[in-house]
């Protein structure tokens, strides 16, 4: 018989493995000072590229103001045990309905949290006998919520709705040998890594061909797409046909939580049989009115997603005419695609940091094939022109040295050292 913990100490995984090099500077960095555009690391001043802040709500005077208050008269206490017990505020009530009135839906239910919320959710909705289809790149959460699931799931190669048909008719044969059972499509309405949106016009109008239920989740299109903000759906004109629409407060609200709209008898059954929430403490008080506040800017200011948009297309305007590879992204989520290996990406990385002052995610194999390196900025209200240019010179000066090699290995010192 093989011990637990030693198994694990021989195989750190993927990430893992590179832990010892990689701890406190690429993987679990620390950021210092107010959150903007321009933070601390390692003592000296960055921009960063890495906070989903979209729409600058971090540190809104008004939004300081709200949390502190809802602190200090509630405390992170309140209210006290699991909504369905003794947790149930009527601030938890009133951000479910303007939170489905925002998306034109019936009713909406909190949740806690965005990635344990859909994940409890899936488990929720779909039986033994239900199959699920999900796009090929969907958000680590939808997968851990498909590894619950007990019966069949048919993923789609991403953003084909050609190959979806496919698979919605495998899923219907199936259902139809075996009698019962019904099929929900996973999407999303902004992929976080590419910045693309899912299709969901074309999804939805598959309806008329198939029958299935559409759960979408918005967390990146959420406060950042359509006329009034409410996300992709109504960005493309198909909110109402979006069966269950997700997002979390994590990205446009700064904010902890989540929440899915949709019609209220189906919100209803899942507010009694979600069983993250049922056996969670309730989302204390301070948080819920936090997220009232920022519900109201969100609805109030539209200049704030006038600016993230500004910001956004004057940085992807800048990248493109230098030269640069950003994909299809149609979101403010900005990929850089390069070429080059880990051990080159890890030192522009570096030199990024260290003497051009910019901070931003960067994305290497095992998560993508060898050979390939992405950056992934987020833009957002709070970066100025003066980000955006210092940041173009930067990617500019330093892609010529990763294309003329002098990040190969040995070209800056390890961080192990460096720390």
């Amino acid at each position: 018989m093989a011990d637990i913990f030693e198994r694990l100490l021989k195989n750190y995984g993927p990430i893992g493995q590179h832990r010892e090099r990689a701890h406190g500077y690429f993987a679990f960095p620390k950021l210092e000072g107010e959150i903007g555009s321009r933070m601390k690391f390692r003592g000296k001043e960055v921009i960063v590229w890495s906070l989903n802040n979209y729409l600058g709500l971090a540190n809104h005077p008004e939004i300081r103001k709200v949390d502190a208050e809802a602190s200090a008269q509630f405390g992170l206490a309140a209210p006290m045990g699991a909504r369905m017990m003794s947790g149930n505020t009527n601030w938890h009530e009133q951000l479910e309905k303007e939170l489905a009135e925002f998306e034109h839906k019936e009713d909406a239910i909190l949740l806690n949290y965005g990635y344990q919320g859909i994940m409890s959710a899936i488990d929720a909705l779909c039986g033994r006998h239900d199959v699920i289809i999900y796009d090929a790149e969907s958000h680590a959460c939808i997968i851990d919520g498909l590894r619950l699931h007990p019966g069949h799931r048919y993923v789609y190669k991403h953003n084909e709705v050609e190959d979806l048909k496919k698979q919605l008719e495998r899923a219907t044969s199936m259902i139809e040998k075996q009698g019962n059972g019904g099929i929900l499509v996973i999407t999303e309405g902004v992929f976080g890594m590419a910045g693309d949106q899912g299709k969901l016009k074309e999804i939805c109008d598959l309806k008329k061909t198939y029958e299935f239920r559409l759960l979408v989740d918005d967390a990146h299109g959420f406060g950042t797409l359509g006329k009034t903000g409410a996300g992709a759906g109504e960005e493309q004109g198909c909110q109402d046909e979006i069966d269950l629409y997700f997002s979390t407060f994590a990205k446009s609200m700064a904010s902890i939580g989540a929440f899915i709209a949709g019609p209220h008898v189906i919100i209803d059954y899942i507010r009694y049989n979600i069983r993250s929430q049922i056996f969670a403490k309730s989302l204390p008080m301070p948080f819920v009115v936090g997220n009232l506040k920022r519900l109201q800017l969100l609805r109030s200011k539209p200049e704030l997603k006038e600016k993230l948009w500004y910001t956004a297309r004057k940085l992807q305007q800048g990248l493109k005419e230098n030269g640069f590879d950003i994909g299809k992204t149609n979101s403010p989520v900005t990929p850089v695609y390069m070429k080059g290996g880990v051990e080159e990406a890890t030192a522009m990385v570096m030199d990024l940091r260290e003497n051009y002052g910019v901070f931003c995610s960067i994305v290497t194999y095992p998560v993508i094939p060898k050979g390939h390196i992405i950056f992934r900025m987020i833009p957002t209200a709070a970066h100025t022109d003066a980000d955006i240019e210092q940041t173009l010179k930067a990617f500019t000066e330093t892609k010529q040295k990763l294309d003329a090699g002098e990040y190969k290995v040995g070209a800056i010192p390890d961080m192990a050292d460096a720390r």
